[in-house]
């Protein structure tokens, strides 16, 4: 089965209609198309949907399930923050994601700003990026937990703005060991990974999250993987889903590729 499932829209910060992803889907000859707008986060509410919104979201998809049943399977997924407000439930499945860092009882972004990064250890972690780098693997090892997911939205996340190890290195002993134990952590309760592409089409990356040099290690854990795009642009559905399976029959884990059908 051909599928994309983590894709935004105009009911949160995506920039075409759902109807206008279903025709992108269609056309790319999509068996399954899954939408999972941003959870309603009341820290932030410049990204995400509404609680109104979201209601009018599920009616939508709702909407479109019927209208193209005889076409493309069509699903209903949330792609749920730790700081959401409103429950993960009655989807066809969770992307459980960690977007923001709480220390001292303040919020902020890590996929916002490089500049948001420097002044959070600053503040934060008496300028300790790597202190900064494990608070947020601890986070995201405790993701399905509180949001109770089918799927780990982008792992690695605090390497969106780090090219080139601008930021931190990613191969120092203490981002690998924090890195590494949320690995083990997820991966012992069974939930997928997604190889998310998003960060390659909007042009801050050239490697997708997780890190492919990460796949192994999930994999020897038990870890499998779902190919994602998210996409908020119709034009960027299932990017390079092409290349990053090729790189996963040469690292000898097409097993471990799979698809995600609702329980």
């Amino acid at each position: 089965m051909r599928q994309d499932l983590h894709t935004h829209t105009t009911f949160c910060d995506g920039a075409n209609t759902p109807e206008e992803m279903v025709q992108a889907a269609l056309a790319q000859g999509l068996d399954c198309l899954g939408f999972s707008g941003h959870s309603h986060t009341p820290l932030d509410e410049s990204y995400c949907m509404s609680p109104k919104g979201t209601q009018d979201y599920r009616r939508e998809i709702s909407r479109l399930k019927g209208l193209y049943r005889d076409r493309l399977t069509i699903l209903c997924g949330i792609e749920q923050d730790l700081s959401a407000d409103l429950p993960a439930v009655d989807y066809d499945y969770v992307i459980g994601s960690a977007h923001y860092l709480h220390p001292q009882g303040n919020w902020f972004p890590v996929d916002e700003s490089r500049e948001i990064l420097l002044q959070a250890a600053d503040r934060f972690y008496g300028g300790d990026i790597y202190a900064l780098t494990e608070d947020y693997f601890r986070t995201v090892a405790q993701v399905d937990q509180v949001t109770h997911c089918d799927i780990v939205g982008h792992f690695d996340l605090i390497r969106k703005f780090n090219r080139d190890g601008a930021l931190f290195d990613e191969h120092h002993p203490r981002y690998t060991a924090a890195r590494d134990r949320a690995i083990q952590a997820l991966c012992s309760r069974g939930v997928l990974f997604e190889i998310n592409t998003g960060a390659i089409s909007r042009g801050y990356l050239d490697l997708p999250y997780p890190h492919p040099e990460l796949w192994p290690a999930i994999a020897a854990q038990g870890g499998r993987f779902v190919l994602s795009s998210d996409s908020h642009r119709s034009d960027t559905l299932c990017f390079q889903f092409h290349r990053w399976t090729q790189e996963l029959q040469r690292m000898g884990l097409a097993a471990c590729l799979t698809t995600f059908l609702p329980k």
